[in-house]
């Protein structure tokens, strides 16, 4: 189940994180891995370990902001695989400013990266995706990584919330486009609830300041109460979810938004 074999993907943003764990597993069922990000040193780190691990994986710096660096990566990929089955759209930030103390340029850089990015991506995978789509069984796929707060509304970061909200439906909206046009290509997002990463651990900044505490812990196990489930999520729980997703097993599944969030969103 959730095999990858044989198949090709590029992921953004994975040097740490969801993104890291998730090349991590995508090489672990099979899949050539490539991974994208500016973090240059601990994305050859995170290469590193798979390719010891036994996994088939490269490293190329991605700006996800930028055309010419979305063109070579798939180019690299492409030129080095034969294929490109795969595509998640996983860098992201998160700016955990008010709306109203927030600049300008403060939107444009949260825009560039959370939604230029994905559309570029997208956009520029296209062509590949397609070609591999139609040699293989069921397709192929992109997974977008969007949140909780592109479902509902988030006090601590409305941007944030307005640009997951925009992968969201931007998720929706190629996944009818691509069916339309008789490509073989899937699009599904996964919406995280609170996730023990560094962006997590930013998250836990702004609920300190909603909450006026000193102490993150107070925020953490606020944030841990909003759960459920008893607990935050893990990088490792996402991962699981992108790699469903990306696989024929979720073969009949397009346009879908896939909720891991430990039950916040079922109340």
């Amino acid at each position: 189940m959730n095999r990858l074999d044989g198949k090709v993907a590029l992921i953004s943003g994975a040097a740490r994180g969801i993104g890291a764990r998730t090349a991590q597993l995508m090489a672990q069922t099979g899949a050539a891995v490539v991974l994208g990000d500016i973090l240059e040193e601990a994305g050859r780190e995170t290469t590193g370990h798979i390719i010891r691990d036994g996994g088939t994986a490269h490293y190329l710096t991605l700006d996800v902001t930028s055309e010419a660096s979305w063109t070579a990566a798939v180019a690299d990929a492409t030129e080095r695989y034969g294929r490109l089955d795969i595509l998640v759209n996983n860098a992201g930030i998160f700016s955990g400013r008010d709306f109203e103390e927030a600049t300008l340029a403060d939107w444009h850089k949260l825009v560039a990266v959370n939604m230029t990015g994905v559309f570029l991506g997208t956009k520029i995978a296209a062509p590949a995706l397609r070609a591999a789509g139609l040699k293989s069984a069921h397709g192929s796929a992109i997974v977008n990584l969007a949140s909780i707060a592109g479902l509902v509304g988030s006090p601590l970061d409305p941007l944030y919330s307005m640009t997951k909200g925009g992968v969201t439906l931007f998720t929706k909206s190629t996944a009818l486009a691509f069916g339309r046009k008789g490509d073989r290509i899937r699009v599904n997002s996964v919406h995280p609830g609170v996730i023990e990463t560094d962006m997590g651990e930013q998250t836990f900044q702004r609920r300190m300041a909603i909450l006026k505490t000193n102490d993150i812990e107070v925020a953490r196990e606020n944030s841990r109460q909003m759960h459920p489930i008893g607990r935050l999520g893990t990088a490792d729980d996402i991962a699981r979810a992108i790699v469903f997703l990306a696989s024929d097993d979720a073969k009949f599944m397009t346009g879908s938004a896939m909720v891991v969030d430990g039950g916040v969103t079922a109340a």
